[in-house]
């Protein structure tokens, strides 16, 4: 069986993690943490619309919409948890602009794929997996809708 390869943006944000020794590999993480993007001001009045990642230690939201059939990612994540931030901006960078089909064909265990599980917690990366498992499972849902 032929494995479906990676979309460019995540096999990108993959190949520069492997690049470094492991000791970089945190600080390239909270590099990632400071570009997460804001809300949409059109969701910071609506929290409803926002999901709360429960696996994450710190309070994460996101949101999936598909406009167009292009998977579009919000989350947030506070500033103070930039570990999370991280995961949560190399997420929204490797899954923004993809297909309905694209998001839901990366495989699970993405995050452990990137060389961090020696530089995090093993809690840590699973809630960098929760984050994919909620946003793809949201994809099914508003694909199907």
């Amino acid at each position: 069986m032929t494995e479906t390869p990676l979309p460019e943006a995540l096999a990108d944000i993959r190949e520069e993690f492997l690049s470094v020794g492991e000791k970089e590999r945190l600080t390239l993480l909270l590099e990632f943490a400071e570009e997460l993007p804001d809300l949409p001001e059109r969701y910071a009045d609506h929290p409803d619309l926002l999901e709360r990642v429960e696996e994450c230690q710190a309070p994460v939201f996101l949101f999936t919409e598909i406009i167009d059939g292009i998977v579009h990612l919000h989350v947030t994540a506070p500033k103070e948890a930039p570990t999370t931030r991280g995961f949560a901006s190399i997420l929204v960078q490797g899954l923004e602009g993809l297909t309905p089909a694209e998001v839901l064909n990366v495989p699970d265990d993405y995050p452990q794929t990137i060389g961090l599980a020696r530089a995090i917690s093993p809690l840590r990366l699973r809630g960098m997996s929760a984050l994919l498992a909620r946003v793809k499972r949201q994809v099914r849902e508003r694909n199907a809708a």
